[in-house]
């Protein structure tokens, strides 16, 4: 492509270079440098691009793309902000992909996920039209999996990958819209037909700082979208209404003068049941998914439904074939009488919400597991320690991803939150050891939850990933016994 063509509706400092070159790809990491391509050099946090620029164009670059002029001689284009132009080119790159396709948007701290697995199957069942999705869990096309391993890809991966689900005739996009995508410019140059916000509670505190630069990240997203779906029974639910710059439709079980309330709510250990009300039109809503939660889950569903002009009637029609997702509330099998659920919640909101929803509908007592990672927010530790054993029956703190910390200096930090008496709670750092005990003295009616973790089948120790997937401890430990 040449470069003209590259440089479309970016704004630039200077162009010292043909703009009639032909560029054969464009990339921002100088290991994976394509000959003849253009390198953009960005500003990390962990290192700096620019400080690369001599390997790139040993390593075959015809251009860079900076923000400050490089101190060897290469054709070069200089720009204010090099993450943000690296969105736009790519987008120029793969002949701006999410233009064939509708864009729906979701964003939050917890329930992204469930969600957007939900949205996909409604928009597949009420339309019939093939759907993509781009997730924590995985992404995909149709039913085809794809492998991920960050909520949102960097802007070039993303814009490469909506290139491949728009050549595979997807006509729907559904994508969990992470704060950090948002404040990195991954998702730059992107506008989505409808954006749904689920809620706001601490978390990436280590990236934000203040939960105030938390929102305001998030809420760029209703600054690019046709319609808007938010959640005003959540604490920013107001704000995220004040940043929409365009048409919002409310959601909730307490406010009536929201657009969309849940009635007569039902809960029981396997499935959630509810009235939706919208639009003068009163349906019945089934889930298979336990925990007050799904509520809201189920909600942000219909919302999205509703913003794309689909019928309440076969948008709530829609839910009652929908299956659980992997990680999130996930019930693994014991033949015992009690229950094991693996939940991803990894924040002190999230756990506090899987652990009441849990006692809403346990005949026994709620078991909370949990850990907190290392080198993230060392805020929430003290919380999720205060969360786990108030609210629990009991509660075993272990591990989960200790990375570059030492695992009991973690667990030092949730103890410091922890207020009640050593009789409600015991520490094992060694997560397989953990779930071993929780097991071995669980009571009758029980409901133990493995929290944090969810989907993911490794433990991050140091740098590297080792293999650990609950399902396989929990289903070996229960053979042994």
């Amino acid at each position: 492509m040449k470069l003209k063509d590259l440089l479309t509706d970016i704004e630039t400092l200077g162009i010292f270079a043909n703009l009639d070159a032909e560029l054969t790809d464009i990339c921002y990491d100088s290991r994976k440098v394509t000959k003849g391509g253009a390198f953009v050099a960005i500003k990390g946090f962990e290192s700096d691009g620019h400080k690369y620029i001599e390997q790139a164009v040993n390593a075959g670059v015809e251009l860079v793309v900076c923000e400050q002029a490089p101190d060897i001689k290469v054709p070069y284009v200089l720009v204010e902000n090099s993450r943000l132009t690296l969105a736009l080119m790519s987008k120029n790159f793969f002949g701006n992909p999410a233009g064939e396709m509708k864009l729906i948007g979701l964003t939050g701290t917890n329930g992204k996920t469930t969600s957007t697995m939900l949205i996909k199957h409604m928009l597949e069942e009420c339309t019939g039209e093939k759907t993509a999705l781009i997730g924590t869990n995985q992404n995909m096309i149709g039913e085809k999996v794809l492998e991920t391993e960050r909520t949102t890809p960097e802007s070039y991966e993303l814009q490469k990958l909506l290139r491949q689900m728009a050549d595979e005739s997807c006509k729907f996009v559904v994508m969990e819209v992470s704060s950090h995508s948002l404040a990195l410019d991954r998702v730059a140059g992107l506008h989505f037909e409808a954006a749904v916000f689920t809620n706001l509670t601490q978390d990436h505190l280590d990236f934000h700082e203040t939960m105030e630069e938390y929102a305001g990240a998030k809420a760029l997203l209703f600054e690019r979208c046709e319609k808007a779906a938010i959640n005003i029974d959540d604490e920013w639910g107001g704000y995220m209404c004040e940043r929409a710059r365009c048409p919002v439709l409310t959601y909730s079980e307490e406010k009536l003068e929201a657009d969309l309330v849940a009635k007569d709510i039902r809960l029981s250990p396997s499935d959630v049941k509810f009235l939706a009300l919208a639009e003068g039109s009163l349906e019945r809503v089934a889930l298979d998914i336990p925990g007050r939660f799904s509520v809201y889950n189920a909600m942000s569903v219909i919302s999205a439904g509703l913003l794309l002009e689909i019928p309440l009637l076969e948008i709530c029609a829609s839910l009652k074939t929908a299956k659980g997702v992997k990680g999130r509330v996930e019930v693994v099998p014991t033949p015992e009488d009690f229950t094991i659920l693996i939940d991803y919640a990894h924040t002190p909101d999230a756990l506090e919400n899987v652990i009441k929803s849990m006692k809403e509908v346990s005949e026994g007592r709620v078991v909370a597991l949990f850990g907190c990672g290392g080198d993230r927010d060392k805020t929430k530790r003290p919380a999720m320690g205060s969360i786990a054993v108030s609210e629990a029956d009991f509660a075993i703190i272990t591990s989960d991803n200790p990375r570059t910390e030492d695992p009991m200096a973690i667990i030092d930090d949730i103890l410091s939150g922890v207020k009640g008496p050593k009789s409600r709670y015991k520490v094992i750092p060694d997560r397989t050891a953990a779930i071993a005990f929780a097991i071995d003295n669980h009571q009758s009616g029980d409901i133990i939850i493995l929290a944090g973790k969810g989907h993911e089948t490794y433990q991050i120790i140091g740098k590297e990933k080792h293999h650990m997937d609950e399902r396989e401890i929990v289903a070996e430990h229960l053979a042994k016994k």
